[in-house]
């Protein structure tokens, strides 16, 4: 087995800690989502809590209904905005 020399050891390490700054990035982001997920779920409920179950009496499951449509469009929206800004990014490089 041929040995490798200390340059390409050295290019190993900067890679391997590259892919690990990456891993890290990508769950601290991915952990930092969910956060901000959470915190607007119990926005968007307090929200159909207050202003559309208190004008549509008896209106469970249209709030429900409402709640999931704001949270469907608030997804769409968000996951094209960044398709688009990683597009545009890929392009630069």
């Amino acid at each position: 087995m041929a040995r490798k020399t200390r340059a390409q050891r050295q290019a190993e390490e900067k890679t391997f800690h590259g892919e690990l700054f990456t891993q890290l990035l990508t769950l601290s982001t991915s952990g930092f989502g969910l956060v901000a997920a959470l915190a607007w779920n119990d926005t968007i409920q307090q929200l159909v809590k207050e202003f559309i179950e208190p004008r549509i009496p008896g209106s469970g499951l249209l709030s429900r209904f409402i709640y999931a449509l704001i949270v469907t469009l608030f997804a769409v929206l968000i996951t094209y905005q960044l398709s688009h800004l990683a597009a545009k990014f890929q392009t630069k490089k």
